[in-house]
């Protein structure tokens, strides 16, 4: 294959999994079908099949897509901080994009996490999303692992409760919040160990 046909199979792959995320997050996992897809897509229906081996298969590539979008995210926020009393701001500025900026593709993102719930194709995706997080804490020196759990749940019920807020926190908002889930001992008054 040319260069210039794998670069113009990869847009279109790229097409389908974008869309096959605005159709999660605007109708629903059960809306996403090859034909719907397709439409948003601007393509062909045979070309979700040429693509992806079935749904399962699109909506794990929709999901390992964010994994990726979300590792180049915290990229630029680790380019940023140059003090670790930045890291709450800075999470929280994150967090704010993630739920105005980008708040389709959030949606999208965590109803096909959930989603791994009852579909075990795409569980290994869905771990993989809490790996990379993992590995991206502490810049992927160990840490303890109780107490990484307890910060990515706390990510994930602040991105939850604001993508279900009649107005969107702001980075002032949740800096408190995250200054807490990463200094707790700060907050509760009782000596570091």
């Amino acid at each position: 294959m040319t260069d210039g046909r794998r670069l113009k199979g990869e847009r279109r792959r790229r097409a389908i999994v974008d869309a096959a995320l605005r159709v999660v997050a605007r109708e629903g996992v059960g809306a996403v079908s090859h034909r719907n897809v397709a439409r948003e897509a601007g393509v062909p229906p045979a070309s979700i099949a040429y693509y992806f081996d079935g749904i399962d298969d699109l909506l794990v590539a929709s999901l390992l897509d964010g994994c990726e979008a979300l590792v180049e995210q915290i990229a630029a926020v680790r380019a940023e901080v140059t003090d670790n009393a930045q890291w709450p701001r800075a999470i929280a500025e994150l967090l704010v994009r993630m739920i105005t900026e980008h708040r389709e593709r959030t949606i999208g993102e965590y109803e096909l996490y959930l989603l791994a719930a009852r579909r075990p194709a795409l569980r290994p995706a869905a771990r993989r999303w809490l790996d990379l997080i993992r590995g991206n804490i502490n810049d992927g020196d160990d840490g303890d692992d109780p107490v990484i759990s307890a910060f990515i749940a706390g990510i994930d019920g602040l991105l939850i409760q604001a993508l279900i807020a009649d107005e969107p926190p702001s980075a002032d908002d949740l800096e408190p919040v995250l200054r807490f889930l990463m200094h707790p001992y700060d907050h509760l008054g009782v000596p570091s160990p």
